[in-house]
């Protein structure tokens, strides 16, 4: 179990040490396209990285789903989350300390890539928008996390089908909600930054985690898994 920990606790803080890095350190210079690159290449990094230890969930949307479909027990499940959980504030606390490094960095005005909706977030999308991208986008990504690692996938080529869905669902929605479909990278952010980011987030935790099981139901009766 310890073992299990470390690794989706490392995981989860690569994936926010890049993601949210990327937008917090090079925004400006690299753009939406480049953000969404970090995400989708730290989920590439962490998969074939620790991959052979845990799975390489680094999201608790996908460790419901995989609980749901059956695939993990509820202790295991337990574990992964918190470690995703602490992984998450390990990386949002690093991106801040590298961050508080600049002159003229301000944590208030600046942030640290937390998501948000409405009046205040990136594009001032709605609350019902914010719901209903985090919700599909989720159920999307879970999907094709429990296809490719199911038995009969191509199990080399996981990482990367996971990588380049993660980096098309941050092309399609950075401007929607800055893209959560992962509760513990929107929690670690939110945690030090405070205020709107914190009064946001149940929306990043419902509506993923909403997402994720639909996702595992679906896969749990075969819709969506090889027969």
């Amino acid at each position: 179990m310890a073992k299990t920990f470390l690794a989706e606790m490392i995981g989860t803080a690569i994936l926010v040490l890049f993601g949210c890095g990327a937008a917090v350190l090079m925004g400006a210079q690299i753009g939406m396209m480049g953000i969404a690159l970090a995400f989708g290449l730290s989920i590439v990094a962490a998969a074939y990285g620790i991959g052979p230890i845990t799975g390489a969930h680094l999201n608790p949307a996908v460790s419901l789903g995989v609980l749901v479909a059956g695939r993990m027990s509820t202790s295991l499940f337990v574990t992964y989350v918190a470690a995703q959980v602490v992984g998450a504030v390990v990386g949002a606390a690093l991106v801040y300390l590298i961050a508080s490094g600049q002159a003229g960095y301000d944590l208030a005005p600046n942030g640290l890539a937390q998501n948000g909706d409405g009046a205040g977030s990136l594009g001032e999308y709605s609350l019902a928008s914010a719901l209903l991208f985090e919700l599909v986008m989720t159920f999307v990504f879970v999907t094709v996390v429990l296809g490719v690692t199911q038995d009969k996938s191509p199990a080399m080529l996981a990482g990367l089908a996971i990588g380049l869905t993660l980096t098309g669902i941050h092309l399609v929605g950075i401007n929607v909600t800055g893209v959560s479909v992962n509760p513990a990278r929107s929690f670690g952010p939110a945690l030090f930054v405070g205020g709107k980011a914190m009064a946001d987030l149940w929306v990043f935790i419902l509506a993923p985690l909403a997402g994720g099981a639909l996702a595992g139901v679906l896969h749990k009766i075969g819709v969506t898994r090889a027969a």
